[in-house]
């Protein structure tokens, strides 16, 4: 019971950030305004705790695989005009919400990789 009400609560971080980026993305992409340090804090906060409780074994490989995609692809629809500023935005804040689950999700595999075996 008690893995499940984590994971439920790492898939509503996982669903608010996911909002918060599409919502914020849109609007900066429109005004052209810089994400602010706040949103940011929050996105970060929200990617921690989806990297603490909602990341498993077996989806280490497709999150880390998803995130590179998301860092190759920032700025590539910039010459799109407004319509590319919105994108640009909002995939580099889903990828702001994702480092941090990244980094905790790197560290436990490299720490379950270093640790010594039986």
């Amino acid at each position: 019971m008690k893995g499940k009400v984590l994971g439920i609560i790492g898939f509503v971080a996982f669903a608010l950030g996911f909002l918060l980026a599409l919502l914020f993305g849109i609007i900066y992409g429109i005004t052209g305004a810089d994400p602010n340090a706040v949103l940011v804090l929050v996105l970060v906060i929200l990617g921690i705790i989806i990297g603490a409780l909602n990341i498993t074994a077996r989806e280490i490989i497709p999150l880390l695989l998803a995130i590179v995609a998301l860092v190759v692809v920032g700025g590539v629809f910039a010459p799109i005009g407004i319509i590319g500023g919105i994108l640009n935005n909002i995939l580099s804040l889903v990828a702001t919400l994702m480092a941090p689950a990244a980094v905790i999700v790197a560290v436990r595999t490299l720490w379950a990789v270093a640790s010594p075996k039986e």
